[in-house]
């Protein structure tokens, strides 16, 4: 099998042996379904009550912040096609111990949230059918989308092309009739104007911390297309366009149904917590249903996280095991499948499940807070990567920068600026400080073993 050399190069034909079963469409609604997120639905609600309507103003800025890091991402995906992603770009601009670092630590949270939103979908259907045992369901689900991505990867494309096409309609129509509704024009409902929105931010500038580190970690999931485009027709072309309308689609699906929220229900009600914020909008204006149609939409949501997690943990896996990073037998790829990383990945989530059952107060805990800011983690390493490698791309290869950094490198910087104001932010606040010293540990603990094996490598090289 090829692998990285010492100087930290990737080999150009690390996906050779996949397959490229994606078709544009496949990639494009995976693009426009990707923002869409289980953590929109499921955890914006927490935002909403510490922020108050400034909950806006708090998804604009994490937004602003990943469509910069979205933007540097592209530009080297588009450069450099890759299942390794980001993982393959660090080790190409920084080093080997740098992918390693970076695509591990991404490995065990994709593995981690399959298992949690394994939980989460196993609790809506345990709802809808009471008395069947919540760990079953979850298994189901693990054994369905196993199978599905053991399968060829156009299985894993048609479901996320139809998971996604799910989410946009159902987004689409509630923002459709939010604005309706605000604009006072939906039958049987009155126009609330401005009435919600009077304290801009009850709980002055500490909850609008609280809701920015909600918002920031709700766009989890936007690195799947990247990894996807490789096993697509065209990987320059669908990475491409989907940076390029990554902008648009932050703006109308995460900032523009906030906006509707916080418009639409008072940011203090009870419901918007425990029922969840878009069930609540809902609710306020007398859709028949609404609960029980929104738990669907989630369910889905939920469901299609599973799935792009599976995938995307897989092809990870099997792209650090190409460049000599990980077990061998990860990298075995049977009918364009790395069959034995999707089972590997699989089994991982599972056992985060039973964790959650078994230890939940320590082992588990630990295991959710080590993961907590690794997402900050591999942005980092995106954002050193596009500094150093937009440089050599200019020197060496300036066709090839199909997509470019706005502003380059001033954006750069700014993006990097955010990041480490995320970080203090975190280390302020009670409940995100164990999580960052968590996650921070972990890092040091890879950095620590990925800059060994680099060391020694290049020893016997």
């Amino acid at each position: 099998m090829p692998s990285s050399t010492t100087t930290g190069t990737p080999t150009s034909t690390d996906d050779a042996s996949l397959s490229h079963g994606l078709k544009q469409r496949h990639l494009s609604m995976i693009a426009l379904g990707g923002v869409i997120g289980a953590g929109l639905f499921v955890g914006s609600g927490a935002g909403i009550a510490a922020a108050g309507p400034s909950i806006v103003v708090a998804y604009a800025l994490s937004g602003l912040l990943v469509m910069l890091v979205m933007r540097m991402l592209g530009e080297m995906s588009a450069a450099y096609p890759s299942s390794g992603s980001f993982s393959a770009h660090a080790e190409r601009a920084i080093g080997p111990w740098a992918g390693f670092t970076a695509g591990w630590a991404f490995w065990v949270l994709l593995c981690t949230a399959v298992g949690l939103e394994g939980i989460g979908a196993a609790e809506i259907v345990s709802g809808w059918l009471p008395g069947t045992p919540e760990w079953a369901w979850v298994a189901l689900f693990m054994v369905v989308f196993c199978g599905t991505n053991l399968a060829a990867v156009k299985n894993f494309g048609e479901f996320e092309f139809w998971f996604a096409a799910l989410k946009v309609g159902a987004i689409t129509l509630f923002l459709v009739l939010g604005v309706l509704a605000i604009a006072g024009v939906l039958p049987g409902t009155d126009s609330p104007g401005a009435s919600h929105l009077t304290d801009f931010m009850p709980n002055g500038g500490e909850g609008l911390v609280i809701g920015l580190l909600a918002s920031v970690f709700a766009y989890g999931g936007l690195e799947t297309v990247t990894i996807a485009a490789a096993e697509s027709e065209n990987p320059v072309k669908g990475v491409a366009s989907a940076v390029r309308t990554a902008m648009w689609r932050i703006a109308l699906f995460y900032v523009g149904s906030m906006a509707v929220i916080v418009t639409l229900v008072p940011w203090d009600s009870k419901e918007v917590v425990e029922k969840g914020p878009y069930v609540a909008a809902l609710d306020e204006l007398g859709i028949p249903g609404a609960g029980q149609l929104m738990n669907v939409v989630v369910l889905v949501a939920l469901l299609s996280a599973m799935n792009a997690n599976v995938y995307g943990a897989s092809r990870i896996a099997y792209s650090l095991v190409e460049r000599g990073q990980g077990p061998k037998v990860l990298g075995r790829v049977s009918g364009g499948v790395p069959r034995i990383a999707v089972l590997a990945s699989s089994v991982f989530g599972f056992l985060c499940v039973l964790l959650s059952y078994w230890r939940p107060d320590d082992v588990f805990a630990w295991l959710l807070n080590m993961i907590g800011a690794v997402i900050l983690v591999v942005w980092i390493f995106i954002a050193v990567s596009q500094l150093r490698l937009r440089r050599r791309l200019e020197r060496e290869a300036p066709d090839k920068l199909v997509v470019r950094m706005w502003l380059f490198p001033w954006l750069t910087w700014v993006a990097l600026a955010g990041m480490a104001a995320v970080f203090v932010l975190m280390a302020r606040e009670p409940d995100t400080r164990v999580q960052l010293y968590s996650t921070g540990g972990m890092t040091l603990a890879l950095a620590a073993v990925g800059y060994a094996w680099q060391k020694a490598r290049a020893t016997k090289g």
